[in-house]
């Protein structure tokens, strides 16, 4: 079984999953949406993944404000939660994302990514940053 990870933004999902050990995130792609309430799409997409990749689990990015507190975005993504639970039966957690855009931003400058295709890849790697941090986090967990 695998865990997938998601980057829930207002008009895009980057979506990741696991390698079946756990131990790496892959970004796979970004779903689209024309607006940001039109759910119905997307969410059947994801169920499409979870069932090709064998995923038992869902990291969520939460997007928590720098000072800690929760924002519109945040709660935003706790009504998106909800309804990936009720829709796939699966556990779904939320993961603090703060600054994972920043960092997959950084990460394709380095890697010489030109500024136009950036956005084409962002919302996937911000994706597979979240679950990289969660698998990371149930590794160091698990060997205390």
């Amino acid at each position: 079984m695998r865990i997938m990870g998601l980057d829930y933004g207002s008009k895009t999902v980057g979506v990741a999953v696991s390698d079946p050990l756990l131990i790496t995130a892959q970004g796979i792609e970004i779903i689209r949406r024309k607006e940001e309430n039109k759910l119905r799409r997307t969410l059947a997409r994801i169920e499409e993944l979870i069932v090709e990749y064998e995923v038992s689990e869902i990291v969520l990015g939460y997007p928590k404000n720098m000072n800690d507190t929760i924002g519109d975005r945040a709660r935003l993504s706790e009504e998106f939660r909800e309804k990936l639970e009720r829709r796939t039966g699966l556990p779904v957690r939320l993961w603090d994302e703060r600054l994972t855009t920043v960092a997959a931003q950084q990460a394709m400058i380095e890697a010489g990514v030109r500024r136009e295709q950036r956005k084409e890849h962002v919302d996937k790697i911000a994706a597979a940053l979240i679950l990289q941090g969660y698998l990371d986090y149930r590794a160091h967990k698990e060997t205390e």
